[in-house]
């Protein structure tokens, strides 16, 4: 008797691990539009899961629990606003105000679309931070530097460029940026428009430009 071995299946491989990919990313894109309406501590699990219909039992295969989920909502968060600030920064069709300017314009649409419900998650958990696990401090100051670092370089390109003084501290000014621009943030979510985000950005164009 001869044994026939069955043929190997053709085509794509089985989908296990795209399923464990789309779920762990479906969780994370919930957490991050959750976590950044309402903040770390007043979003539950239950109400993150149920968002998008996946059972309790799987968010403990994926994370071992709300911080360390939370830390990876916050990664990937700070990946997604890298990227986000390349294309303006970055991008060598405009000068470097300019694509400043376009960084701003870009954030008051995003307000706008969202209907002021979301902020920025930096920004959020920063203001959380005395309920947040300590794990989180490290984490937001050093995402804020990233942040800082970036501008500082584009605003160093204004100044050979000669769009501001050519004795600014470029460095300073980023984070003076980024603080005001997190407060901006903050009025513009309580009052539900975008004027505190074109109030802070004039008031610090004018102190820089020539």
């Amino acid at each position: 008797m001869t044994i026939t071995k069955p043929k190997a299946r053709r085509g794509r491989p089985p989908n296990v691990e795209r399923e464990f990919t789309d779920t762990r990313e479906a969780l994370l894109r919930s957490g991050m539009e959750m976590l950044t309406e309402q903040g770390f501590a007043t979003t539950g699990i239950d109400a993150i899961l149920k968002r998008i219909n996946v059972p309790k039992g799987s968010f403990y295969n994926y994370f071992k629990n709300k911080e360390a989920f939370g830390q990876e909502v916050l990664r990937q968060y700070s990946l997604y606003f890298a990227r986000k600030l390349d294309h303006c920064f970055l991008n060598e069709q405009v000068s470097p105000m300019q694509r400043i300017s376009d960084f701003v314009e870009d954030a008051k649409s995003g307000m706008i679309k969202h209907e002021f419900r979301r902020g920025c998650l930096v920004g959020n958990l920063g203001q959380e931070i005395v309920v947040l696990p300590e794990s989180f401090r490290c984490e937001l100051e050093g995402i804020l530097l990233d942040w800082q670092k970036r501008l500082a370089a584009c605003l160093r390109l204004a100044v050979q460029q000669g769009q501001i003084h050519s004795n600014s501290d470029c460095d300073e000014l980023a984070a003076f940026f980024w603080i005001g621009w997190e407060g901006a943030v903050l009025r513009a979510k309580l009052v539900q428009d975008v004027n505190p985000l074109d109030t802070f950005f004039q008031g610090f164009i004018a102190g820089i430009q020539k």
